[in-house]
């Protein structure tokens, strides 16, 4: 036999022709990411406190946190459950990430700000796409509203500019030797 079984069982749809257990397992699995990224921004934005950085990031990860509820709104208004163990494993993966070494044992490593901040330009990629798709989907369901996900697209896009913009400036400044190479 060539290529996957499939069922014959149709899966159930919601009102939108969407599938509906897919469509619960796309949305559950965006919220741990949700979780993950509105805990690690959080995060930075505190280790970071007093600085531009830290300005720059009090203003996303308010924005972030305003997503992650908007994406649960958005599940309660398509009927989706939120499954407790994926938010859960969205916020162990998150604290597992800060376990990582970056050169040092006891104080912070610059190395940790750089890799934080392209950890969540990651994030804020994943979250974009997970609005389009939505955004494709509301055509076809008067339960998604086109105008907040093109809301939600548009600030995603802003973040990522934002994190996209210090992650090159501590990039360099982290990597950066104070004495020229020997030629």
């Amino acid at each position: 036999m060539n290529g996957p079984v499939r069922s014959r069982t149709p899966r159930p749809q919601s009102p939108g022709g969407t599938d509906r257990k897919l469509l619960g397992v796309y949305l559950n699995d965006h919220l741990a990411g949700a979780t993950a990224g509105s805990r690690r921004v959080g995060h930075l934005a505190r280790v970071s406190r007093g600085t531009a950085l830290g300005r720059a990031l009090d203003g996303v990860a308010a924005e972030i946190a305003e997503d992650r509820a908007a994406l649960l709104k958005i599940m309660r208004d398509l009927d989706v459950p939120v499954r407790p163990c994926k938010v859960w494993a969205g916020w162990a993966a998150e604290k597992a990430g800060r376990l990582k070494g970056n050169g040092r044992l006891v104080r912070r490593s610059p190395l940790s700000t750089v890799l934080e901040l392209e950890a969540l330009r990651l994030a804020v990629a994943g979250k974009a796409a997970g609005w389009t798709t939505l955004r494709r989907l509301a055509p076809a369901d008067e339960r998604l509203d086109p105008v907040l996900l093109d809301t939600l697209l548009d600030r995603a896009e802003h973040q990522r500019d934002t994190v996209e913009e210090w992650r090159v400036h501590e990039a360099e400044t982290a990597l950066r030797t104070t004495t020229p190479p020997i030629t």
